[in-house]
């Protein structure tokens, strides 16, 4: 490993010790490393403005920065065990190759200013991309919702069948769904987009550092004026990122739910493309819905990650090592997150409904339902209304079908009037 930063004249670093502060710090770091160095670059210039670098350093540092994001895309650096962890790796790599030039680099800022400006970087890419899943699942539902809206199918209440619903109610459910996802996920980007970088380790630095220009540089909406609340700040801006992630996660977690019920011989209500199921390992009449079962668990590692970082936040003010454990939570969280989120798009486009299925499913006692309605438009108490249908029930859907049902439904959002114009309206905003 290089020498220690903060390696004191005559203390031996204990081996073991330096293994448990470390951590796996180099290993999640690579996840960060290219907004480390982009950080980096930012802040050099800053550096020069205020007459830290010369120009000529200045240009010097900015040509090695970008040589080493090339070298750690193409695989020629590896940030490994030689280096406690990112930051230092970069230091290390620009004092080998300028010397007192690479050594300036550090100047006005303190590890964990480095590491919380690139994960609040890392941050805003994946809430933007976040947004960007849900809109695209939305705009999925909303298209199968219109195309499909007359198609009847079960309604269930206590996963037991309790009205005639249809196709198109049960898209513009997720389709509203996913749009509040994706105005959760900006509006949690809006809270984040704001520059730690020069705050160094909570209390600032005795230069008159350009944070105006580093957070152009970034592009960050606003600075993050106070050192002390990006101190605070941080495990609150990635608990509020993983809320917003576990917002479509959740949401994922029940449709998953639904079309794990839906793809049973019980109910065969759907058919998955084949490249969504898997072989048994030892059952050969069968076939697997593994994918939608990975996306219902999906949403437990999410919440682990947001209850992981909650625990952390039992701190006084100020910069706390604790805080180095939010890298894994987040990492592993969005990891997780993404991945199932990426999938889902494909599948909701490529199911196909058992339209067969779904109208065996509807039995007359959905049909009570529109009975004691229809009576209390007339003029009948609604209780005792209720109680005729209930006792009809067996016979409640003589004379009826299951469009005849779905045209009565008239109430706003429902099945005859299921507003996706005004749905669309929203998605179209985003």
């Amino acid at each position: 490993m290089a020498e220690l930063l903060w390696q004191k004249p005559g203390v031996a670093v204990d081996a073991q010790i330096q293994r448990f502060l470390a951590g796996d710090d180099v290993v999640l770091d690579r996840e960060f490393f290219l907004h480390d160095i982009a950080a980096s670059a930012a802040h050099a210039e800053g550096l020069q403005r205020i007459g830290i670098l010369t120009k000529a350093e200045l240009a010097d540092l900015k040509r090695e920065l970008a040589v080493l994001a090339d070298d750690f895309r193409s695989g020629a650096f590896v940030l490994d065990e030689r280096y406690e962890d990112g930051h230092s790796a970069i230091e290390a790599r620009l004092t080998e190759r300028l010397g007192d030039p690479g050594r300036k680099i550090h100047t006005g800022r303190s590890r964990n200013d480095q590491i919380l400006v690139a994960t609040r970087l890392w941050l805003k890419e994946k809430l933007a991309r976040v947004a960007g899943l849900s809109r695209e699942v939305a705009k999925v539902a909303l298209d199968r919702a219109a195309a499909e809206k007359n198609l009847p199918i079960p309604g269930y209440t206590h996963i037991q069948r309790a009205v005639v619903s249809s196709a198109g109610m049960w898209w513009a459910g997720w389709a509203e769904a996913f749009i509040d996802d994706a105005v959760r996920a900006g509006d949690t980007l809006a809270l984040v987009d704001c520059n730690p970088l020069g705050t160094a380790a909570g209390y600032g630095v005795n230069l008159a550092l350009d944070r105006d220009h580093t957070t152009a540089a970034l592009g960050f909406a606003r600075m993050q004026v106070s050192p002390v609340y990006a101190q605070l700040s941080r495990g609150k801006f990635e608990l509020a990122a993983l809320e917003a992630l576990g917002s479509a996660t959740l949401d994922l977690r029940r449709l998953a739910w639904d079309l794990s019920l839906y793809t049973t011989s019980e109910f065969g209500f759907v058919s998955l493309p084949p490249q969504y199921t898997t072989g048994s390992s030892i059952m050969p009449n069968k076939r697997n819905p593994d994918v939608i079962e990975l996306m219902r668990a999906t949403h437990a590692s999410v919440a682990a990650a947001r209850t992981e970082i909650e625990q952390l936040l039992s701190l006084p003010s100020g910069y706390q090592r604790d805080l180095q454990a939010s890298k894994g939570a987040i990492f592993h969280g969005f990891s997780r997150g993404m991945a199932a989120l990426e999938l889902l798009p494909a599948l909701l486009a490529n199911l196909e409904w058992r339209e067969d299925r779904l109208r065996a499913a509807i039995d007359s006692g959905m049909y009570a339902t529109d009975v004691a309605v229809d009576a209390a438009i007339t003029g009948v108490p609604f209780r005792e209304a209720y109680r005729a249908a209930a006792e009809g029930a067996a016979t409640a859907g003589q004379g009826r079908t299951p469009e005849g049902s779905l045209a009565a439904r008239t109430s706003p959002g429902a099945a005859a009037d299921l507003r996706l114009d005004a749905l669309r309206a929203r998605w179209e905003a985003l």
